[in-house]
Formats: C-alpha cells, sequence, structure tokens
C-alpha cells in the first residue's frame, strides 16, 4: 500500500499541462516545478549581475530572469548567458527589437508582456527571432499594465481582464506555429491573482508560471506568496513559480523551495521543524536553530531534523525525522537517529554533533540514491537488451 492509499489527503493532483524547455530545463508535463528568481543589478554591469546569478543557482535556482531595458543591456547579456550556470530568461518591455536581441544573445526564454511590447507585426518579429534560435517564450500579463482596449471594456483590472489578455496572445503564437511557450497573469492582489490563475487552468493547456508580482518586503511578501502561490500549488495549479520579494533574489529562492517542501513538491535540503520554545526548553532553541540553519546551508540532500525544546512533542516529532534533538535535563538532550532514541548529548556540544550526524546522514542517502540510479540504469538495459533480441 503506498503513502497515497494511507493518507489521502496529502495527495496533489497536478493539472496536465504541456511540456516546454527554458534551455535545458523542463516546464510543465510531468516536470518538477522549477524555481526562478530575478536579478536586481545593472545588466550591464556582467561582473556583479553573473555573480547575484551564481548565488542563486547555489541556493538552487533553476531559471534566472535578466532584465533587458535598452540595447546596452542587451549586448552584455551573450557573456552573462555564456557565464551562468542555468537558463537565463530575457525581461522584455516597450520595446520589441530588445527580444530579438535577447534571443541572437543566447537567452533561453524570452518574458514579453503583451500590454506594452507593441502590435502584432511586432510580435511576430520577436516570435521569429525565438523561433531561429531555439528560444522558448512567456507571456507575462500583469494586472498593472492591461491593454487600454481591456481597461476601457472592464472598467479596471480584474481576473477575466487578465485571462482574456492571456488568450489572445497565445492565439497570436499559435497562429505563427509557436507553441514553445508559457503563461503568467500575476497581480498583486492575492484574490485577484487566485482567480486569474485558476480561469486560465481551465481555458489552457500551457506551462502555468506562478507569481504574486510585487508582493513586498521579506516578511510581508513571503507570507502574501505563500497563501496566494500555496492555494494553487494545492489545487495543483503551477509549473514554474517565482517568489518576487524586495529582498535579496537569493531569499526568493530560499522562500519558493520552503513553499514547494511544505506541500511536498520539491525536496531539497534539510527541512528543520522546531518549537517556539517556551519556559520549558531544555536549551536555547531559537539560537541552535539560528546556528543549525547557517551551518547546514550546504546540504542539498533531502531530509529531515527534528529540534525541540522538551519532552511534550520532542519524541514524537523526532519519530518522524531523520535526525533530531529533544531537550532534556542536567544540560544534556536525547539524539535521535532515523526515529529512533540514541544517546544522550551535552546541550554545549550539541550544535557540532548534530551537523556531523546530519552530513553523514546526507553521504547515506546520496550513496544509496547512486546505488538506485544504477540499478535502475542496468535493469533498464537489461530491457532494452531483451527487447532487441
Amino acid at each position: 500500500m503506498s503513502l497515497n492509499q494511507i493518507r489521502p489527503w496529502r495527495t496533489i493532483e497536478r493539472r496536465k499541462s504541456r511540456q516546454i524547455f527554458v534551455g535545458n530545463v523542463p516546464v510543465g508535463g510531468d516536470a518538477p516545478i522549477s524555481v526562478q528568481t530575478m536579478t536586481n543589478t545593472l545588466t550591464t554591469d556582467v561582473k556583479a549581475t553573473v555573480a547575484q546569478i551564481q548565488s542563486a543557482a547555489e541556493a538552487g535556482a533553476d531559471i534566472v530572469r535578466v532584465s533587458v531595458p535598452d540595447e546596452a543591456s542587451a549586448r552584455a547579456l551573450k557573456e552573462i548567458v555564456r557565464e551562468s550556470p542555468v537558463p537565463i530568461v530575457a525581461d522584455i518591455h516597450f520595446h520589441y527589437k530588445r527580444g530579438i536581441e535577447a534571443a541572437e544573445a543566447g537567452a533561453a526564454c524570452l518574458r514579453i508582456n503583451p500590454g506594452n511590447i507593441g502590435d502584432k507585426k511586432r510580435v511576430a518579429e520577436v516570435i521569429r527571432a525565438a523561433r531561429d534560435h531555439n528560444c522558448s517564450i512567456r507571456i507575462g500579463v500583469n494586472a498593472g499594465s492591461l491593454e487600454k482596449h481591456l481597461l476601457d471594456n472592464y472598467g479596471e483590472p480584474c481576473p477575466d481582464a487578465m485571462v482574456e489578455s492571456g488568450m489572445d496572445h497565445i492565439r497570436i503564437l499559435q497562429d505563427h506555429d509557436f507553441h514553445e511557450f508559457k503563461i503568467s497573469v500575476k497581480a498583486s492582489d492575492v484574490f485577484m491573482s487566485a482567480a486569474a490563475y485558476q480561469m486560465l487552468a481551465e481555458a489552457t493547456d500551457a506551462p502555468i508560471h506562478l507569481g504574486i508580482t510585487e508582493a513586498g518586503g521579506l516578511t510581508s511578501g513571503t507570507i502574501k506568496s505563500a497563501i496566494g502561490l500555496g492555494q494553487l500549488l494545492w489545487m495543483g495549479i503551477g509549473d514554474t513559480l517565482r517568489v518576487s520579494l524586495s529582498a535579496d533574489p537569493v531569499e526568493e529562492v530560499k522562500v519558493g523551495f520552503e513553499i514547494l517542501k511544505s506541500l511536498g513538491l520539491r525536496h531539497r535540503g534539510v527541512n528543520i521543524i522546531s518549537c517556539p520554545s517556551c519556559a520549558r526548553q531544555g536549551f536555547d532553541v531559537i539560537k541552535t536553530v539560528e546556528a543549525l540553519e547557517q551551518r547546514l546551508e550546504h546540504i542539498k540532500t533531502p531530509m529531515s531534523l527534528s529540534i525541540i525544546g522538551c519532552v511534550v512533542n520532542g519524541p514524537g516529532e523526532a519519530l518522524m525525522t531523520d535526525v533530531g534533538f529533544t531537550g532534556g535535563g542536567a544540560g544534556a538532550g536525547m539524539v535521535y537517529l532515523a526515529g529512533k532514541a540514541s544517546h544522550k548529548m551535552s546541550n554545549d556540544q550539541m550544535i557540532e554533533h548534530i551537523v556531523g550526524e546530519v552530513e553523514k546522514k546526507a553521504a547515506a542517502l546520496d550513496e544509496q540514491a547512486a546505488q538506485d540510479d544504477q540499478t535502475e540504469q542496468e535493469e533498464q538495459a537489461a530491457q532494452d537488451i531483451a527487447a532487441a533480441e
């Protein structure tokens, strides 16, 4: 019996969408939901932009978007693409020629905003450049820049207007026999965004890029994005996402992964389960968790760690994690390994000890994963040989 049969309330049935590629990253279909961010450096400052892209990639970003506001930025993009460890999306507004130049510079995807890119003829030229350079396109509808005729018709930005804008531009791409596209319908209002995305999911099988635009600072933007994106992901809607924050792009990546991890849709790094602490705590939970978050950033292997201050919930939480520590008395607590009480450890040595236990567990999981991959490859090779005979 599978876990889904045991716990059906955990099952998320993802919407069936077409699959496209952004560089070497699949988006849609049964591909993992990819996490994106966007640089906030001057694109003409190649060194700073590449450094920011590399930091985002180290944090787990699958794709990074770079703004191309002028011709100088388009020229710089070529070197940025060459040095980037992940596919680059060129963000294009107002001038269609920037889209053509970005495709020629090697961008893996062009983000165009239907409300400000120009008439159908100009959009057609951008499509031609994308096709010629094996470049996908994101139709990026934004509530703040809808076409005038839609605003006149609906009276104000609304989900219906956003979806109509997106579908109009899908038809333009399809009329040019271009199908390597994904689409977003973003607003800063959670209700408007959620409604628009639900309507869009019913109207097209194109891969959907999720986002709450201009969400705000680190705290407020994280909360707004978690509510808006979380409910859509729970419904099975979304193939790639970007959390928009007035913060370091690395924070956008971290929040994006945490949203996906909380729903079991992506697994990366150590998932720390910790209590908020109270007078019962046998050690300083808050300082310990802060230290462990920093010390364990290098671990990419999906695994879980519980840090609980006392025995009220500590043993129970530790049963469900790979490594656990529960506070006790006399300056020491209990270390749990694979859900079982293993040994006691003094509070003053606990952080170093837990880091070591997590690293050992990560190495063991990596080794097992490698063995499983090898076994799967050997079985597939045997099946191929048998089929050929």
